[in-house]
């Protein structure tokens, strides 16, 4: 890990309440091959006969923060290494750009005034999930991920089988190893039947305190072949249960050539 975000975390870490502490000492977890075989069938049904490195989709987009209420357009490109969400609302743009193509993930918004505004560190730690092809990919592609089977159950009325997955950071030990397998956890929903991703689930937090969790869901549906891949064209975010941005996409297009510098660029 880059001594900058061990240094952050380290200090993030001496300020964290009891419940990490306490689970300083507890046996590291051990994927289970159950979750390991379902989420590597998700990434099958996901892609099919396809070699995916790259996406770019267009749409329509309607974003919700309280009373305010906009519509636009939404243009979304990504690579496993770095994607980048632009919408073009009723009251101007708005983007969100996120790349690890360097090894070390970093990310900028950028709101209706056009200034660029660095992300969180702590918030960068889970994929954003706005394409779960790549999202999952690199879960299973990294050696530190964790995967646990939770089960079959219901959620948002229908049936899922439920995969937990975290990272972990074998150079840390007590509470920075703790909070850090925290930050990375992420909740993943596959449809029984297709074993498609219906729902991925994460906390996002206050730019000042990593240790507030907000319950954050990216929530997928009306997938479509494109290409032999199987790409989900309609894709909401609810935060703490509340829809804050609905993306219908009409266009997909696959391996056109976009790179992860292009993306990031400002």
């Amino acid at each position: 890990m880059p001594i900058k975000f061990l240094s952050i975390f380290l200090a993030l870490a001496l300020c964290s309440p009891g419940p990490i502490s306490a689970a300083q000492n507890a046996i590291p977890p051990v994927t289970s091959a159950q979750a390991a075989a379902l989420l590597s069938r998700s990434a099958a049904a996901l892609t099919g006969s396809v070699a995916l490195n790259d996406v770019t989709l267009t749409g329509s987009s309607e974003w919700i923060a309280g009373s305010d209420d906009e519509t636009g357009t939404a243009a979304y490109k990504s690579t496993s290494a770095a994607n980048r969400l632009d919408l073009a609302l009723s009251k101007g743009t708005r983007s969100e750009i996120r790349s690890n193509a360097t090894g070390a993930p970093s990310g900028n918004w950028i709101g209706l005034d056009g200034v660029s505004h660095a992300m969180a560190n702590h918030n960068l730690m889970t994929d954003a999930g706005w394409f779960p092809a790549f999202a999952i990919a690199n879960l299973i592609s990294s050696s530190n991920t964790v995967l646990t089977y939770v089960g079959q159950e219901t959620r948002n009325g229908a049936s899922v089988i439920h995969i937990s997955t975290s990272q972990l950071f074998p150079n840390l030990s007590g509470n920075p190893a703790t909070l850090m397998q925290h930050l990375t956890q992420v909740e993943i929903y596959l449809d029984p039947t297709t074993s498609l991703p219906v729902s991925y689930v994460f906390n996002s937090h206050p730019d000042n305190n990593a240790a507030l969790d907000i319950p954050t869901e990216i929530r997928y549906s009306n997938y479509q072949n494109v290409g032999g891949a199987q790409i989900p064209l309609h894709v909401q975010k609810y935060i703490n249960n509340t829809l804050t941005l609905d993306l219908q996409f009409q266009n997909a297009s696959l391996n056109t050539g976009i790179t992860a510098a292009q993306i990031s660029a400002q």
